[in-house]
């Protein structure tokens, strides 16, 4: 899909480190003004996908979109903004300082950095700690002060790379509002992941992504309709437990009633985590 209403294109972009392969003919497309999930195992090559859609990574093939252009282009990624899994922040610096000296790397003064600096503590909550040093912070404040980082020029497109790993609930929360907020304010918003519940709901659209390759993209509804499988009914009579599959659970129910009496029933529709499950298989892997 290319045009003005992509924001973020990969034709076929391949990527390896050494013999690791990272990234095999991936490919996908971000519309503009949707909140895009890029959801995968560890190691399945989702942080090489972001480092390269903002241009601190080249591929070895394929071609690679970004709002249009090349992302490598200096001019370019003043348009976008990314929150790495790494925290990029500088500890010894207040939350304030930190967001000051970002602000001026895009070229960002006066009283139009003073402006965004606010802005982007408001967004985040931190206005009460702006002035602490971020070496004092909770992992959930760090977090979100890599959002307000990523922000705090007010970018097109922002990329956020596993936003909640080792949060508290509280600020993880934060973010989820954060992740919205963005969406409604009319910006881009691509959103690595692997939480299910994650994806479910903040993603207009989601991309399933393994060993470098994009299993299958569609919403969520999409997702579900296409690769989640049948509806499991459970019913227990006489101390016995029956499973029933198929796609319609009131069916299946009405044939069970017709062979006896019924103590308990469950249904459990399709979901994401049985759509990630079937599409990258059920055995333990640890990234490399």
């Amino acid at each position: 899909m290319t045009g003005t209403t992509t924001a973020v294109s990969f034709e076929n972009v391949g990527k390896r480190y050494g013999n690791r392969v990272a990234l095999d003919h991936l490919n996908l497309d971000v519309r503009r003004g949707e909140v895009f999930g890029l959801l995968g195992p560890n190691g399945a090559g989702k942080s090489t996908a972001m480092h390269i859609a903002v241009g601190l990574l080249a591929p070895d093939s394929g071609s690679v979109r970004v709002l249009g252009g090349d992302p490598r282009q200096a001019q370019l990624r003043r348009r976008f903004g990314i929150a790495p899994q790494k925290l990029s922040l500088y500890e010894d610096l207040s939350g304030r300082e930190n967001l000051v000296f970002f602000a001026h790397s895009f070229g960002i003064q006066g009283a139009r950095l003073r402006e965004r600096v606010d802005a982007a503590l408001r967004f985040v909550a931190l206005e009460d700690r702006q002035h602490d040093r971020v070496a004092g912070y909770s992992g959930g404040m760090q977090r979100r002060l890599n959002i307000a980082a990523a922000i705090v020029h007010e970018p097109e497109l922002v990329l956020l790379d596993e936003p909640t790993v080792g949060v508290d609930p509280q600020s993880r929360n934060a973010i989820f509002d954060n992740v919205l907020a963005l969406r409604a304010a009319g910006h881009t918003v691509v959103y690595t992941t692997h939480y299910m519940e994650e994806a479910e709901r903040l993603c207009d659209r989601i991309a399933i992504v393994d060993q470098g390759r994009v299993l299958a993209m569609d919403s969520l509804e999409g997702l579900v309709r296409h690769h989640g499988g049948d509806a499991q009914l459970s019913i227990e009579r006489a101390g016995r437990v029956e499973y029933l599959h198929g796609d319609d659970p009131v069916r299946l129910l009405g044939e069970a009633l017709q062979q006896g009496p019924v103590d308990t029933f469950q249904l459990r529709r399709p979901s994401l985590e049985q759509v990630f499950l079937t599409l990258t298989g059920r055995q333990l892997r640890d990234a490399a």
